[in-house]
């Protein structure tokens, strides 16, 4: 016997089910409608991608003050986590720059502190998505993100100078550094210094090569396209190409018997294995328990998962995606990572941007989704590839060429110009960004904290002294700018009665609270008190434009000679003003232009 057709009822209840399943496994959407027509752009944004992750890893992995070998172990798993939970078409997860360098501060230059920090900073982030405590990310303002990447730029671009210069044992603390390098200038090594030099000009040269370089038309030769596609290639695996050109130059001085560069050295070939976090560290004296090094880890436990989060929600905004989405990818991304030896990892701009510039980004919506979120998988492929069988070629990587690449990478994070942006918009948020820039050279942490307690601070003040307009005589208008909050009831107090008991002969006080949404009991109590005080000097308050929220409050406070007007006009009508109320004598009580300016 046939079955019987499915209730009507339970359909939509299925469809629900399934749109909310897609939502969370977003790969379920492009998969089903995956062409075989696109699989080429995929391969190929997979490809340039993969070849700029590779060097990248490696040199940000010196940044992080770790073996070379965990840039690499950091890079892949985000790449296939994405393919299956990413909601941003364009956004590529992996090491970078900003990441590295608060690892280096805070995990110490130790791989086992390095993987829990992944672990806490991905469980951290999977429960800001889950419970939307997104909103955090919005106390940390332009100013603040701004000072502490000119700053990271600045730090980690010295930081490698002494790569460049061939110098070794030079302290990771930003003065000591810049001291014992200026000191040690004379010990300099003559091959990893022409080297270094050598390959930033070719990055610098290849960088402007690409953003001069005019896009070629459909129409134009096949040999224009050609060279085209060529010049753009070599421009955008920049990276890789001068690291390739490097490894060439030290394997050659190596067949040669004689060695003038400092090398990567030895990788540990194969893939990490797949275990759980290290939840305690064995050391010869005894076992550092997991209390023990998440109190060592301290603040850095909000630093980094907030750090990672503000960067990747900034790439997802630059590339016009929803970003409150990637909380639990980025989380779920950094807790599989530590599985395989991954320290934190966030969305990287440069890799980012390349996807965007193979063609992955084009304006053909949900069908470019899916196929933009495809360009993972070869890119992981690569990283699993070198890990497996290029380890021994990294050997004879120099150290001077990985230096420039990260040198290259993070220059451009410097903004010179937002000083001169600030100054002429608002001089008041060149505070939080030279102090965070400034107290980043010190400690990144002592930085960012500093820059976000600043700007909380500027909040506060704004919140506390709400801008007020008084005018008038006989009859004072007093107009609040904001919303009144408990710390701003004792300002609004004493400026009402200073101009009151100062002002000749005052007779009443409108309030005019048009532009005030919401109050608090504070400021419902303090206004209680400004009723009686008043009273007792013979002048009357009344309130006008009151909003229902605010109205609602102030009514179930039944205060004492509580008066309110729907209009400035009735309530001057009601206190006797005459110029209020429309008189054309122009007695002087009322200051009708000024009020209403």
């Amino acid at each position: 016997a046939a079955s019987p057709p499915p209730s009507p009822a339970g359909a939509p209840r299925r469809r629900c089910w399934l749109r909310a399943l897609r939502r969370r496994l977003p790969v379920l959407g492009w998969l089903p409608r995956y062409s075989p027509g696109w699989l080429q752009l995929d391969l190929i944004a997979g490809v340039t991608v993969g070849i700029t992750v590779v060097p990248q890893a490696l040199a940000y992995a010196e940044v992080a003050g770790l073996p070379p070998q965990y840039g690499l172990y950091s890079s892949f798993v985000g790449c296939f986590v994405y393919c299956f939970l990413g909601t941003a078409k364009d956004v590529t997860l992996g090491p970078t720059a900003i990441m590295s360098l608060l690892v280096s501060s805070y995990a110490f230059h130790d791989p086992v502190y390095a993987v829990l920090l992944a672990f806490l900073t991905g469980c951290i982030q999977l429960a800001m998505g889950l419970l939307h405590l997104g909103f955090l990310l919005d106390f940390i303002s332009c100013p603040v993100i701004k000072g502490f990447t000119s700053a990271a730029s600045i730090t980690i671009s010295f930081n490698q100078v002494k790569n460049i210069l061939g110098l070794h044992g030079i302290p990771r603390q930003f003065f000591l550094q810049v001291y014992e390098t200026l000191r040690r200038i004379g010990e300099t090594r003559p091959g990893d210094a022409i080297l270094g030099l050598v390959c930033l000009a070719a990055l610098a040269g290849l960088r402007a090569m690409k953003s001069h370089l005019p896009p070629a038309s459909h129409t134009e030769p096949l040999a224009t396209r050609a060279s085209y596609l060529i010049v753009w290639t070599c421009a955008t695996a920049r990276n890789a190409l001068v690291v390739l050109f490097a490894g060439l130059v030290a394997y050659c001085f190596q067949l040669r018997g004689s060695q003038p560069l400092t090398l990567t050295g030895s990788i540990p070939q194969g893939l990490p294995p797949c275990r759980l976090p290290p939840f305690s560290k064995a050391e010869p004296n005894g076992t550092v328990p997991f209390g023990t090094m998440v109190e060592d880890m301290g603040v850095g436990l909000a630093v980094v998962p907030l750090m990672g989060l503000v960067e990747t929600v900034a790439i997802a905004k630059a590339f016009g995606t929803a970003p409150r989405l990637l909380f639990p990818t980025a989380g779920f991304a950094n807790v599989l990572g530590s599985f395989f030896s991954s320290y934190p990892i966030t969305g990287s701009f440069g890799r980012t941007a390349v996807n965007a510039q193979t063609g992955v980004c084009t304006p053909a919506g949900g069908l470019v989704t899916g196929r933009a979120m495809r360009c993972r998988p070869p890119a992981g492929a690569l990283v699993l590839l070198s890990l497996a069988y290029l380890t021994s070629l990294f050997y004879y990587i120099p150290k001077a060429a990985l230096a420039a690449v990260i040198i290259s990478a993070v220059v451009p994070m410097f903004d010179a110009g937002i000083f001169r942006t600030l100054w002429r918009v608002k001089r008041l948020d060149l505070v939080p960004l030279c102090v965070t820039f400034l107290f980043c050279f010190w400690e990144v942490q002592y930085g960012i904290v500093a820059g976000v307690l600043v700007s909380g601070l500027l909040l506060l003040y704004s919140i506390a002294r709400p801008p007020l307009k008084v005018s008038g005589q006989g009859t004072l208008l007093v107009q609040p700018g904001s919303s009144l909050h408990f710390p701003a009831i004792e300002h609004l107090r004493d400026v009402i009665c200073s101009r009151a008991l100062t002002a000749p002969s005052p007779r009443s006080i409108i309030l005019d609270c048009h532009r005030i949404s919401s109050i608090d009991y504070t400021v419902v109590v303090g206004l209680a008190e400004l009723l009686q005080e008043l009273r007792k000097h013979g002048i009357s308050l009344a309130f006008c434009s009151l909003q229902d929220q605010v109205l609602r409050a102030l009514l179930a406070a039944d205060l004492e000679g509580f008066r309110h007007f729907p209009s400035w006009e009735e309530a001057g009508e009601a206190s006797g003003c005459p110029a209020a109320a429309g008189c054309s004598r122009g007695c002087g009580q009322f200051d009708l232009g000024l009020a209403l300016h």
